[in-house]
């Protein structure tokens, strides 16, 4: 009998890993840690089996041996290693290992990508378009108009990153008012709120929030970075009132907005104090302050360590080969946590304060992350800053965190589509 039970195991084995396996660590020995997701990518879009080791040696990459990825490593710099059926099983079985905090991901199917994108979009605004560019990762641009017609049913992915849903152009008037830039984009967001049939860009940005909550709703995956985070929220919480300032939608906020604002609606943030003042560059209480960081050399955020094995998804998005990570500053740089809801998940946060970086969350099918700042690798981006190179940071933990999010979908289930 126990002869039996190990003959069936071998031929198990032996079925289950017939071919050598690409192994991509992603530890401290990796050469190119943000080409390495395009490398995965790509390789899920071509059919290619791989799976997520969380927590081995860096969060690595299993795929399935072929030279055309190992001869794409080799072009892209990414460090693999080619390793046997026999080495695969004893890595899978460390792996699996209860006593390891580490556990197997099956990846699944390369999730559609959609990024929002206004006109007059340069991909070095936004670090995420910068981070799926340098990756070789593709995705569409969409703005209001495709949102607003349905067609985010199309994707799995969205990501939102410096945009003001609260219809208040970023509550740059005090400082830009009078640049061309400033007065071009406000041109163009009232011509297509008009074009959408809104009479206020407000009101049009109300719906594009509403619909993008829809989406997440039936199982889409929503990804924001800076502005996009709170002034989303805000959005949503402010579905029954105005809180835009004559010189942003042509009439006056409405005097009672902050006790008409309906935490219920939001995803992650409640309890919070929009800020009334148009001419402070700011939506809410929601936002760290620079006066609250302090010494920016002294500006660190942490990873928190899940568990592999019991909360997957949170370890999915943390894994990296740092667990302390320099901040960086954005128009939202981190949030409050005391404004953060219970049901919210941290998953990074400057210890001992008030500040946490990186959260998630689930709403109906889907999923949220909020990630504070604007560009990992550059600490106080401003308007008009060049972009940033990434070949100059290759091996950056804070981008990886970017790279971590577009993965993630394809470990788990499909969006049902209603």
């Amino acid at each position: 009998m126990v002869l039996k039970s190990l003959l069936l195991s071998i031929i198990f084995i032996t079925m289950l890993f017939p071919q050598p396996r690409l192994l991509i660590p992603m530890d401290l020995s990796q050469n190119d840690h943000l080409k390495a997701y395009g490398i995965t990518f790509r390789a899920l879009m071509n059919g290619v089996k791989a799976d997520w080791l969380l927590n081995y040696k860096g969060g690595s990459f299993m795929l399935e041996y072929s030279d055309k990825i190992a001869a794409e490593c080799r072009i892209e710099a990414v460090t693999f290693v080619q390793v046997s059926g026999t080495e695969a099983v004893s890595i899978y079985s460390d792996v699996q290992d209860e006593n390891n905090n580490t556990d197997v991901i099956r990846l699944e199917k390369a999730p559609q990508i959609a990024v929002f994108v206004p006109p007059g979009f340069q991909p070095w605004d936004d670090a995420v378009t910068l981070a799926l560019e340098y990756a070789g990762v593709p995705y569409d641009k969409i703005w209001n108009d495709e949102i607003l017609t349905g067609q985010l049913e199309k994707y799995d992915w969205l990501h939102l990153h410096h945009e003001d849903f609260t219809g208040q152009y970023g509550k740059f008037y005090a400082s830009f008012s009078n640049a061309q830039w400033y007065i071009d984009q406000q041109i163009e967001y009232e011509n297509n709120a008009r074009k959408n049939g809104f009479s206020k860009v407000s009101e049009m940005m109300k719906a594009v929030s509403q619909e993008i909550k829809r989406f997440v709703g039936q199982g889409g995956f929503l990804f924001a970075m800076c502005s996009a985070t709170d002034s989303y929220d805000i959005s949503l919480a402010a579905h029954n009132t105005d809180i835009a300032a004559g010189m942003y939608d042509g009439d006056a906020a409405d005097a009672d907005a902050q006790q008409k604002l309906d935490f219920s609606a939001t995803f992650a943030f409640e309890n919070f104090k929009i800020e009334n003042n148009p001419y402070v560059y700011e939506y809410s209480d929601i936002d760290i302050q620079p006066a609250e960081i302090g010494n920016f050399d002294n500006d660190y955020f942490t990873l928190f360590d899940f568990s592999a094995k019991y909360d997957p998804v949170p370890t999915m998005l943390t894994q990296d080969h740092a667990n302390v990570i320099k901040g960086f500053m954005g128009q939202t740089t981190m949030f409050r946590k005391s404004l953060i809801k219970k049901s919210v998940i941290i998953l990074a946060e400057r210890q001992g304060t008030d500040q946490v970086k990186y959260i998630h969350g689930n709403f109906g099918r889907g999923t949220f992350t909020f990630y504070g700042g604007h560009d990992p690798e550059d600490y106080q981006h401003a308007v008009g800053d060049p972009p940033t190179d990434l070949k100059l940071y290759k091996n950056s933990p804070g981008y990886r965190l970017i790279l971590n999010n577009i993965l993630f979908p394809a470990a788990t289930k499909k969006k049902q589509k209603t």
